[in-house]
């Protein structure tokens, strides 16, 4: 990415305010509503994937820890007006989680080792076309939800794999959660979720030799980091009511992203 026009440089730090923004607001999708924007502007997957996978890393840590600690003032607080504490009742739905990994862990490594040895138009082109099937149902108003243990069972080992590909796996491993997970525990869960399962791609990176670039985090996670701050304000909305509007928004400007990124790399 060094090679880059000035005004690329500008365009990818606006991404990730955007990514950042996402990310803190809705608790998923700072990597799938980023990632075509930024393929748009440099076609290099793995120039983004590890950007993106440190600052998930930085970022889920942050918000499960401070999720735990309002967790624990709220229930000091609650026990010292004499309620009554069950287990369970924390920030992070443990069980579900666990059960959850068990059933992604094998998916997400196929889909490492898919990315690091397809090519990476390949890659892009499944990240588009997956991204503009989920900007459909936003646009529809009709995001996917699942309901039956089958169905969950197929969409988290295709979460998980999708993930193990791209990180923009999100949309569908939620689906699954946001039916098994009480609303108050959902996002710091997810933040959980997202932390092991880009543990495993880091190592991944790691191990395969591929460049982290380091040296962007210096500018790039004070742009996420802004972006953060103002997604914060939004997740405070989002708990009070729900934001259809802001979905079909974000949904119509991904499928004209994601047709033209079709178009610009394998019509033209």
């Amino acid at each position: 990415m060094e090679h880059l026009l000035g005004w690329q440089y500008a365009l990818i730090g606006l991404i990730f305010v955007w990514s950042g923004f996402v990310r803190s607001g809705l608790g998923f999708g700072g990597a799938v509503l980023a990632l075509p924007f930024l393929l748009l502007v440099h076609n290099k997957p793995l120039v983004f994937l590890p950007i993106i996978s440190i600052h998930l890393l930085v970022f889920s840590s942050w918000i499960a820890w401070r999720g735990a600690i309002a967790n624990k003032r709220q229930a000091k607080l609650a026990t010292e007006q004499g309620a009554v504490i069950t287990e369970g009742e924390g920030n992070i739905a443990w069980a579900y989680l666990k059960k959850a990994l068990g059933i992604m862990i094998i998916p997400k490594l196929i889909g490492v080792f898919g990315l690091l040895t397809l090519p990476s138009d390949t890659v892009t082109g499944v990240i588009f076309v997956i991204v503009a099937i989920f900007a459909v149902s936003y646009i529809l108003n009709k995001p996917f939800y699942s309901n039956n243990k089958t169905l969950d069972t197929i969409f988290l080992m295709l979460g998980g794999y999708v993930s193990g590909t791209s990180l923009i796996g999100a949309p569908l491993i939620v689906s699954v959660f946001a039916t098994k997970v009480p609303r108050h525990q959902l996002r710091d869960t997810l933040f959980v979720l997202w932390f092991i399962l880009v543990m495993i791609k880091m190592t991944s990176f790691v191990i395969a030799g591929i460049d982290l670039q380091l040296i962007h985090q210096l500018w790039l996670l004070p742009c996420a980091l802004l972006g953060h701050v103002f997604g914060q304000r939004l997740h405070e909305r989002i708990k009070q009511a729900e934001t259809p509007r802001f979905f079909q928004f974000v949904g119509v400007a991904l499928l004209v992203v994601c047709v033209f990124g079709i178009y610009t790399s394998f019509i033209l």
